[in-house]
């Protein structure tokens, strides 16, 4: 059975609740550059069900798409959305709990109203972890300021998935182009993993556990080069940057190219490789089945396709019994 851990669902009472931020720029246009709609109604559920049953996954892991972090300066309006957030997606989760989980969004930059949330989604709600965006308000996720927030991470043992912005990584070089979904959210995953690591978070908080989305971005390709030039006895890292990348689960939304699954094997190993869909987004490109049917035809070993699709993400989540159900 397939675990997706990257899958996103937008109720319609989240997008009112984001349009109420000072900092939205995108209510009312739905998301991936306005080609998806917000998903609630009872017939998207059926057809998702319907895709999700011919592509042979079981559970997807439900968490907003970029552009879609409730975070705002407001505190009031941040608090208010990741509310409506985690109550909407964990009553999908809760209503069907053997074909979908979901994870906590928080009202950030605001780190007590952040606690609040993860206690409340994660204690009351039933969700299995967090989604975190790989910035906020441009400021890196590592940020001194919301250490508190790794720290409650770290003493629950949570799974944090992390999500490009879809800032373009706050850079006219990419913006002013026109390559924030091309090339941006690509940067956004890398960006937020050296970010971790320069941070010395893992090894400060080695309960979490990370996943980056979209095959790690470029950082597979880069390993070798960011321990040469990133290194750790100059910056005082605990080990080499590689080694911390590879501590990493990385998903397999690489929109087919196997090349990049390839490097992403090769450079993490099978086992921290999990499978993720970025649903809806890729359906503006393939079907759903596919976005799991081309890593079948990559020609890796067996062994290890099986433990990329159907093993990884039931022990990384802790849903072994659903898996096996």
């Amino acid at each position: 059975m397939i675990v997706d851990v990257h899958a996103h669902y937008h109720p319609r009472a989240f997008e009112q609740a984001l349009a109420r931020l000072p900092e939205r720029r995108t209510g009312g246009r739905g998301f991936a550059g306005g080609t998806h709609p917000v998903t609630d109604d009872a017939a998207h559920i059926a057809q998702r069900l319907e895709m999700m049953d011919d592509a042979g996954v079981g559970v997807q892991v439900l968490s907003p798409a970029a552009g879609w972090a409730p975070y705002s300066q407001d505190q009031n309006a941040a608090a208010e959305a990741a509310h409506v957030a985690n109550d909407t997606l964990a009553e999908l989760a809760n209503s069907k709990p053997d074909r979908f989980k979901a994870l906590v969004s928080l009202p950030l930059p605001h780190v007590d109203a952040s606690l609040r949330e993860i206690e409340r989604g994660l204690d009351q709600l039933g969700m299995i972890g967090v989604n975190i965006h790989c910035s906020v308000l441009d400021r890196p996720v590592v940020d001194d300021a919301f250490l508190p927030i790794y720290e409650e991470l770290d003493r629950r043992h949570a799974v944090v998935l992390f999500h490009p912005t879809g800032n373009g990584a706050s850079s006219p070089l990419v913006n002013d182009f026109g390559l924030g979904g091309a090339i941006g959210t690509s940067i956004e995953d890398t960006l937020v993993a050296m970010h971790l690591i320069a941070r010395k978070i893992p090894s400060r908080f080695p309960a979490i556990t990370f996943i980056v989305p979209h095959l790690g971005g470029p950082i597979a390709m880069l390993l070798q080069r960011i321990d040469n030039q990133f290194s750790m006895a100059s910056r005082e890292l605990p080990e080499p940057p590689s080694v911390t990348a590879r501590r990493f689960f990385y998903d397999t939304v690489g929109h087919g190219s196997h090349a990049a699954l390839l490097c992403a094997w090769k450079a993490f190993g099978a086992d921290h490789v999990v499978p993720g869909s970025d649903f809806p987004v890729l359906l503006s490109y393939e079907t759903y089945a596919r976005t799991f049917a081309w890593i079948r035809e990559v020609g890796l070993p067996e062994a290890d396709v099986e433990q990329i699709l159907e093993r990884n993400a039931p022990r990384v989540l802790g849903l072994a019994e659903t898996a096996r159900a």
